[in-house]
Order: C-alpha cells, then sequence, then structure tokens
C-alpha cells in the first residue's frame, strides 16, 4: 500500500465529538463573514442581474480590476488586470493547466514536503511525480538542477509562502533560482500561493509569478480569506498561458468558471470591506500560531518547531518517533494531527505532524497540545 495515500485518506474534517483534531486546514465558522457576503450579494444582485448570464471565459473584467487594485493596496506591488484569470479556486486553476501543459505518463516535479491533495491530483491525471529535496530556505537549487536534467518534467509545483505543510517561504536566493533553473526548460513552474495574504508581519512576500516570467504562474484563492465554500481563485502569469487557458474548449463552451461569486467578491474588495476582514484574519492567526506555539513547548517540549510567520501551520517534529504510533496513543488522549507522511511522495518524513492553528480559539489549541503531550510522553515511555 502507498503510505503517502493511506495517510492522506485520513485526513478528514469530521470534527468528531470529544476530539481536537489539528489536522485539517480549515477556518473555524466564526472567522466567516456570513454578514459581509449577505449584504454584498444584495448588493451585487441589484447593481447588474446580468451576473447570472454566461460569463466572459477569463473572469469579469469588472472584477479583475477590483481584484487587480485590492492585490496592489495589499502588497504594495502594481497587478494588471489582463494578467489574472479568474477560475473556481486554486484546485480548478491546477487541474486545468495539468489538462493543457500535461499528458499521462509525464514527470511532474514536487518540492517536497507538498500539499498532500496536489498529489492525489496529480495521479488522477496519470503523471510520475518525482520529490525535489528542501530545506528551510526552500528548493535545493543542486536538487531542481539534477531533477530538470534527468526527468525534463513538464510541470514544477511547489506552494513557496508559507508553504503546505511546512510553513517556510521562500528566500530571495531560492525564487531566483527556481525560476532560473527552469528557464529554458519547458517546465511550467505552478506557484501554489494561497496564503499569501496571510501574513503575521509587514507586506505579504512577493508572488514568484510577479516579476513576469513567461513559464511562472502563481495560484491563489479566496478560500483561506473569505470562505471555502466560495470556490472562486484566480491564477496570474503571461498572456501567452491565460490566452491559451482562455481559448480552451472548456471554457468556450461553459463561459466564466464562477461569474456570480465573482461579483459577490468584488463588491467586497471595490469598497476595502475584503482588507478589512484579511487584517482581522492576520490578527486571529498569529494569535491562535501563538497559543498553539506556547502550549507545544509547554506540554509537548519534546516536538522540534520554528514559529510561523504566516498561514495555517505548524510543522513539526519528534526526533526517531514514528507519526503513526503517535497517532494512535494522541487519539486515545483526545487529539489528532496531519501525519508527515502525506505530504511526501514516498511516505517519508514519518517523523513529523503538521498541525494546523486556523480552526479552534486559543484555549481550544491549548487544550489539544495538552493532550498531544499525553501522547508523546506514552509513546516516549513505550505504552
Amino acid at each position: 500500500m502507498d503510505p503517502t495515500a493511506d495517510s492522506a485518506a485520513t485526513i478528514t474534517a469530521t470534527w468528531r465529538p470529544g476530539v481536537i483534531d489539528l489536522g485539517p486546514g480549515h477556518p473555524s465558522t466564526d472567522l466567516l463573514p456570513l454578514g459581509l457576503l449577505r449584504s454584498a450579494a444584495q448588493g451585487a444582485l441589484a447593481r447588474d442581474p446580468s451576473i447570472l448570464q454566461y460569463g466572459a471565459e477569463q473572469g469579469p473584467l469588472r472584477f479583475r480590476h477590483q481584484l487587480a487594485a485590492a492585490l496592489e493596496a495589499e502588497t504594495g506591488s502594481a497587478t494588471d488586470p489582463d494578467g489574472l484569470f479568474v477560475t473556481g479556486g486554486a484546485s480548478q486553476a491546477l487541474d486545468i493547466l495539468c489538462t493543457l501543459y500535461t499528458r499521462p505518463g509525464q514527470t511532474v516535479l514536487v518540492a517536497e514536503p507538498t500539499y498532500f491533495l496536489a498529489l492525489k491530483l496529480f495521479a488522477d491525471r496519470g503523471l510520475h511525480v518525482v520529490p525535489v529535496a528542501c530545506d528551510e530556505r526552500g528548493p535545493l537549487p543542486a536538487a531542481l538542477e539534477a531533477a530538470l536534467a534527468s526527468h525534463r518534467p513538464a510541470l514544477f509545483y511547489l506552494v513557496p509562502i508559507f508553504g503546505n505543510p511546512t510553513g517556510v517561504t521562500l528566500t530571495p536566493e531560492r525564487r531566483a533560482a527556481v525560476v532560473d533553473l527552469t528557464a529554458g526548460t519547458g517546465t511550467l513552474v505552478v506557484a501554489d500561493e494561497v496564503y499569501r495574504l496571510l501574513q503575521f508581519g509587514g507586506l505579504p512576500p512577493a508572488s514568484l509569478a510577479g516579476e513576469g516570467h513567461e513559464h511562472v504562474v502563481s495560484l491563489n484563492s479566496f478560500s483561506k480569506t473569505l470562505g471555502p465554500g466560495l470556490r472562486l481563485g484566480w491564477f496570474s502569469g503571461p498572456e501567452a498561458i491565460i490566452g491559451r487557458v482562455r481559448a480552451s474548449g472548456f471554457l468556450r463552451s461553459g463561459g466564466g468558471l464562477n461569474p456570480v461569486v465573482a461579483a459577490l467578491v468584488g463588491e467586497l474588495l471595490a469598497d476595502g470591506r475584503f482588507s478589512d476582514h484579511v487584517r482581522h484574519l492576520r490578527r486571529m492567526y498569529e494569535g491562535r500560531a501563538g497559543a498553539l506555539g506556547a502550549a507545544l513547548r509547554e506540554h509537548a517540549p519534546e516536538l522540534l518547531f520554528e514559529d510561523p510567520r504566516g498561514g495555517y501551520f505548524i510543522w513539526a517534529r519528534l526526533p526517531g518517533a514514528g507519526a503513526e504510533r503517535l497517532r494512535s496513543l494522541t487519539g486515545e488522549a483526545g487529539a489528532d494531527y496531519a501525519p508527515g507522511a502525506a505530504f511526501s511522495v514516498g511516505g517519508g518524513f514519518s517523523d513529523y505532524l503538521r498541525l494546523s492553528f486556523s480552526h479552534y480559539a486559543p484555549e481550544e489549541l491549548a487544550e489539544g497540545a495538552r493532550r498531544l503531550g499525553e501522547g508523546v510522553r506514552a509513546l516516549l515511555a513505550g505504552d
């Protein structure tokens, strides 16, 4: 059995009674902006009932201008509306790019550890996945260069900003290496940047696609900032790629991918309510990350981890321990987490844990850390 698939299948948001599950990367219900979305829906439908018609393939022009202006306000970097393509979320964007830029049997590279559900998507497409080793600064240039030479991949997938699962953000040197090494190889670089706007201080890190490279696209989504159920996102990239997607049969037949929700969200982008909400999320997630980190150091000091600077996750290691055995013992204490093997092509990282702080209040996170500590002590005691 593939250990990656086996581990990944158990990361589900079932929210079992009595269990504090730090595995799924989901926001808590109290952070979903129901009131904002209700008023935005009323405003959008009153303004323009034609949003219920088929939409433009690339996404509504009005919305793309609103999104570009909001991104510039948040990041300090100018964004071209014509360089944005509206999608039904980052996962759909990745699937569309795989449809157009890969064929079954081809190789894709992933910066490992990686987002576990991207591995499932690549498997569904019949793609051969090869991992590229990383450290705390990002993909190792020598490893990437060797993989490019050996496999001539169609695509290189990475999560370069507040990465899932590690929380790592690529250093400027590693960003440059990724772009430079892949240039001219025929490899499309796909940067999954859905956590980019959730930095805890300062401006968000720059997008990997922000410098206009012809072989680099970035994916983003409102799932982490407004609500996963909206199924609204975008990708940015050069006109050659946007034009190819825009001309695909699927888009020509169906029109825009989510024009109604785009119009709704556009109301929030236009008047600053989106920015206000994102600032609130940053404060909340920073507080939750701090609460979980402090509680882990108190109740599970054996775990090794770095404090996150944004995003949703703490990537912790218990040296020499099997995460599945620890998970069983932690479950007996009433807690759970995402095992590291789920984020590996070959089931590596078995002594790692991905812990999400997005779904619970600080006091619940502290209790989850206490229960996790019970499992760690039981494991080390040989129970």
